[in-house]
């Protein structure tokens, strides 16, 4: 196996392979038909090495850490060195992008739009987990029953910019009439948001499902769902401008032949259980317009202009 700079690189070529090729839209799945690990002729056509960056790790420690298997199985599906380049944010990844420091990068739906919009980036590969949605959640004895109870409350969300912890509860709030930015507060806590619900510092929770699962596990009863959301565009493997049309059918091709043993070496990274069931599916820009409705939920009409966590 070649030298991996970070592992990182690795997942995000794997990423890109998963999403199938740019411009294919619908939600189609692409499952792996070939034994995993085989490299196939149209790896052939990757380059010897592909730079992949991870917007939501940061340092190389870390990538390696969380992405080092992945790392390995990508440079077997696909035949490329994969050097990995981290970054500490969305702003950073469009840099690096835009300045042709990487050439893949492993993203969530909210990067994308970013990224989109500011580095014209290309879909390579998708990957779909299994219950990607938002939630709204209360103590059992709230007084709270639908989100209209919520108007002049404290909501906690989890990082500014979250797809599933931030964007997706609040455009829940406005399909149910409720304003996020002028009819309550919005608190963003991080990992802390559990714990500002339990100590009185929040009203209610908006969330992803799954970390609201993990959250409560064996105290089910002690916490009421107020609404679960549909589910939420798919992580994204994007290229960047100055990737050929062949490197990235390359990669789509790599993912698609190799899925299982890429997917497995994926949940071996302790943070990536979230990735369980996961399967690979074809997407257009489009496909993500729902996300930039999210950003007008939290005001905000221009995502190039968009600073996150």
């Amino acid at each position: 196996m070649r030298r991996l700079g970070a592992g990182i690189p690795a997942v995000l070529a794997a990423a890109a392979m998963a999403l199938g090729a740019a411009g294919c839209g619908g939600d189609d799945e692409a499952e792996a038909q070939q034994p995993a690990g085989t490299a196939t002729a149209a790896s052939a056509a990757a380059p010897d090495k592909l730079r992949v960056a991870v917007t939501d790790l940061q340092g190389l420690e870390e990538l390696q850490r969380e992405f080092g298997a992945f790392a390995a199985e990508l440079e077997a599906a696909t035949g490329a060195e994969i050097e990995l380049f981290p970054v500490s944010d969305r702003t950073a990844a469009a840099a690096a992008l835009a300045g042709e420091q990487v050439d893949l990068v492993f993203t969530g739906p909210a990067e994308y739009v970013v990224l989109r919009s500011r580095a014209g980036v290309k879909p390579v590969v998708a990957i779909k987990r299994a219950d990607y949605r938002s939630c709204i959640y209360v103590p059992a004895d709230s007084e709270v029953r639908e989100l209209g109870d919520l108007r002049g409350k404290k909501v906690g969300m989890s990082d500014v910019g979250s797809t599933s912890g931030h964007l997706g509860p609040s455009q829940l709030l406005v399909e149910a009439g409720v304003n996020p930015l002028e009819e309550l507060e919005v608190i963003t806590a991080g990992d802390a948001v559990h714990e500002a619900l339990d100590r009185g510092d929040v009203d209610a929770v908006g969330v992803g499902c799954h970390d609201r699962d993990e959250y409560i596990a064996g105290r089910e009863d002690e916490y009421r769902t107020i609404v679960e959301g549909p589910s939420l565009p798919p992580d994204i493997v994007v290229a960047a401008e100055h990737v050929s049309d062949e490197t990235v059918q390359a990669v789509h091709d790599g993912f698609q032949e190799n899925w299982d043993a890429l997917l497995a070496a994926l949940l071996e990274g302790k943070d990536y259980t979230k990735y369980e069931g996961a399967t690979l599916v074809t997407v257009d820009d489009g496909d993500y317009d729902v996300v930039r409705d999210m950003y007008r939920a939290i005001g905000v009409e221009d995502t190039d202009e968009f600073v996150g966590d």
